[in-house]
């Protein structure tokens, strides 16, 4: 159903609020540039500090900025089940194609209750759900027979996984373990070209923020099977992969952002506080060796 390059768009703030104007500025640029579809209110989007108010306008705002241009992967995830259902309400009734859904976090449930948490997700609602690995941030892990379960159970609700685990092997177990069908995002830019090798279809990418054409590009080069264009793409864009990272996500890729579009801002919400000098000096660096700087 989605494959190819897909931001985890960041949500721009001015003076404490969401600032639409920009927003609606970055949607159109990605959709110019190449990107596949559009991720509102993932983690890079700072979710967890929206209200739910601020949550659902996001995703309202993408869609009708999208204008069935791309398909919309709306990020619906919560630690609590209800709240998360009550997200994926909303994002169905305002057209989003599929909701992007992380493990609930702090709760630290066991297999059987990440099985019954997107169980009853996939029952009490028929947007298709992506499911969202990561348990760096998370704590906790959808192991791959989890995974598995799932997709068999809801073939026609369960239809893919964003996998930052960082485990590369698990593109091969929900391969051999549910089929070619399953859609599989990688969740980490830095492993996007070995997991595409493996039978990854794409990438749900915070760099794409900064970088969206030579993102698509990149998996564009993927899915043509050119290893050469592919790697060439990938060595311009690694620096970049990684200054993201370089402090708190996302105040690298807002700080970014803020060098090639000056109208929007680096403002975050705490807990996260603007990025350091040192993680500003890594990503003007990358940008520069991205050629960058001069796109918009």
């Amino acid at each position: 159903m989605f494959s190819g390059s897909i931001p985890a768009l960041v949500t721009p703030f001015r003076d404490g609020a969401f600032d639409e104007k920009a927003f609606r500025r970055l949607v159109d640029w990605q959709i110019e540039n190449g990107s596949s579809a559009l991720v509102p209110c993932g983690t890079t989007g700072e979710a967890s500090t929206l209200s739910n108010a601020e949550h659902h306008r996001v995703i309202e705002v993408c869609v009708e900025q999208v204008a069935g241009r791309v398909p919309v992967i709306a990020g619906c995830g919560s630690n609590d089940t209800m709240n998360a259902l009550l997200h994926m309400n909303f994002a169905r009734k305002c057209g989003a194609q599929a909701a992007l859904c992380v493990a609930p976090y702090y709760n630290r449930p066991s297999q059987a209750g990440i099985i019954a948490h997107f169980s009853y997700l996939a029952e009490h609602n028929d947007l298709p759900i992506v499911l969202y690995n990561v348990p760096g941030r998370t704590v906790t892990d959808i192991k791959p027979e989890t995974v598995c379960e799932l997709a068999k159970r809801f073939s026609d609700k369960i239809i893919g996984i964003k996998d930052a685990s960082g485990d590369l092997s698990r593109v091969t177990d929900h391969r051999m373990g549910i089929g070619k069908h399953f859609c599989q995002l990688s969740g980490d830019d830095e492993l996007a070209l070995p997991a595409n090798a493996a039978g990854a279809v794409g990438c749900i990418s915070v760099t794409a923020n900064v970088a969206p054409k030579l993102c698509a590009e990149f998996q564009a080069a993927c899915a043509a099977n050119d290893l050469e264009l592919a790697r060439e793409l990938n060595d311009k864009l690694y620096p970049l992969h990684y200054a993201m990272f370089e402090d708190a996500s996302p105040g690298p890729v807002k700080y970014a952002l803020s060098r090639i579009f000056p109208d929007i801002s680096d403002e975050l919400r705490l807990p996260m506080v603007a990025c350091n000098a040192e993680a500003r000096a890594a990503v003007d660096a990358a940008l520069e060796h991205a050629g960058l700087l001069e796109v918009a």
